[in-house]
């Protein structure tokens, strides 16, 4: 009886092998594990590329929101996924973040709570640990800049007004929405967000500033303070 091997992906059929079914197909027939092992590059002596691809889609239940979670430690965790790999991957993955953070600042006027989150979630959604910003605005609600103020650990981190208005007051921004995550996933605020959030408030009042909004966000919701009547 003849012994089983695998094929490689170049004894694959072309309309098979993920570069040239992009090529010959457009970009939008291939499957996430078939662009993924496109990153990949090459397979190793038990896999393929396409097969790693596939390990690595089922380490996140084939959800590209968890991949963009991991960490170049996690992903090495599955077996033929090295430092180059894993770095390849991420760096995508961050590639495509930044595409579309860039779209939506070129739009540059806020107009709602769902603009804050559009901008935010991209950075913010996806992080294990607190990281509270700032969005500039000027009297037409467009946008001068974003600054990230602080990151802490998983249940916090630490605001200083006095940095935060000074921000604003170089950048002649007229207005802030403050924008920070909740690693946990629940989107309620903390006693330490509405205080954080008073202050604020109040010691922006006094330079003429005003505070719009605070957002809470996670990786598909958020939560507005101003929609929910408690600025």
């Amino acid at each position: 009886m003849e012994e089983y091997r695998k094929l490689s992906i170049k004894e694959w059929a072309i309309e098979d092998r993920p570069r040239e079914k992009m090529l010959s197909k457009g970009i939008k027939s291939l499957t996430d594990a078939e662009l993924l092992s496109i990153l990949i590059g090459s397979g190793t002596r038990n896999d393929s590329a396409l097969e790693l691809a596939k390990k690595v889609m089922a380490s996140v239940n084939h959800n590209l929101n968890e991949l963009c979670k991991k960490s170049a430690d996690d992903l090495k965790q599955v077996k033929g996924i090295g430092k180059a790999r894993a770095v390849s991957i991420i760096a995508a993955l961050e590639l495509g973040k930044r595409r579309k953070l860039s779209a939506i600042i070129d739009r540059k006027k806020i107009s709602s709570s769902g603009d804050v989150a559009e901008i935010f979630q991209p950075d913010l959604g996806d992080l294990h640990y607190e990281e509270f910003w700032i969005l500039l605005l000027n009297r037409a609600n467009k946008i001068i800049d974003r600054q990230k103020i602080s990151s802490g650990g998983i249940t916090g981190t630490v605001i200083d007004v006095r940095i935060i208005l000074k921000i604003a007051v170089e950048k002649l921004a007229t207005s802030l929405i403050l924008c920070h995550n909740h690693p946990s996933g629940n989107l309620v605020p903390s006693e330490a967000d509405v205080e954080i959030t008073r202050k604020l408030k109040d010691a922006a009042k006094i330079m003429d500033i005003s505070i719009l909004d605070h957002v809470i966000v996670n990786d598909n919701a958020y939560y507005s303070f101003a929609d929910e009547g408690i600025m």
